[in-house]
This record gives C-alpha cells, structure tokens and sequence, in this order.
C-alpha cells in the first residue's frame, strides 16, 4: 500500500486557517505538536506547514492562497480529527493550561477509549484520546 514505507503515515490530515501562524502556535503550545516544517509564501503567510504528534503528521496552511487546494476548500467548515496520545490526562492539562476551549472533559467511553475533546482557534474539533484503529497493517 502506497505511503506505508519507512514508517510514514498513509493519511494525513489538512486543514486551512485564516490565521495559520496562530494555529500553529496553538497545535504546538496546547497541543504539544511539534513543527517538522513551516513555508511562508512569499507575503508572510504560511503556505504550507507539517506538524507532528506521535506517529501521524497534520498538515495546514493559510486560507486565501489562490491555490488549487485553496479554492477547493472554499466555503468548507471546520473538520475533526482525532490524535492518539498515551496519557489524556496530562494533555489535557496542558491544552486547558493554554487556553484551549475544552469541549469535553477526559472521558472514559464504553468500547474502552479514555479521550476528550477541544476546539482549535477556527473551529477544528481536536480529540485526543488512547483509542487507534487496528489497520491489519
């Protein structure tokens, strides 16, 4: 399966921000991402930035481009995505020590997860959480 080799991810993530700097700051901040790379796009704004948690990779950038993936994106509203952290209680305390608006408290769920919820600067709901699908893989 394509993307599989040399322990890179096969899916990742991407959104846009209006204000992709101060997303960057906060995934990083309250989330605990850490930058892989950042590329500003000539007018000071981001035009392409990779952050990573764990194994995965979250890729964004800043709305208003002209860009193909710009225009497609035009109009869409805030996404989900889920994180797999090995202790939720931590992360949460810092994410809730930066400021992040917590949408729902560390929680234990019924198919065994332990996770919660928050939402980013512009509107991205983040959950963060024990749970990761087995892939066969």
């Amino acid at each position: 399966m394509a993307g599989m080799g040399g322990g890179r991810p096969g899916i990742f993530p991407t959104l846009l921000y209006a204000d992709a700097r101060a997303a960057i700051r906060q995934l990083t901040e309250a989330f605990g991402f850490t930058e892989l790379s950042v590329y500003e796009d000539g007018r000071g704004g981001v035009a392409h930035a990779e952050l990573v948690q764990g194994n995965g990779v979250v890729m964004l950038g800043s709305r208003g481009t002209g860009s193909t993936f710009d225009r497609a994106m035009e109009g869409s509203g805030p996404a989900g995505v889920h994180v797999v952290v090995d202790d939720v209680d931590a992360h949460h305390l810092r994410a809730a020590e930066q400021g992040a608006e917590i949408v729902m408290p560390p929680t234990d769920q019924d198919y065994g997860s332990r996770d919660y919820m928050a939402r980013d600067i512009e509107g991205n709901i983040w959950s963060f959480g024990t749970y990761a699908p087995e892939t066969g893989v």
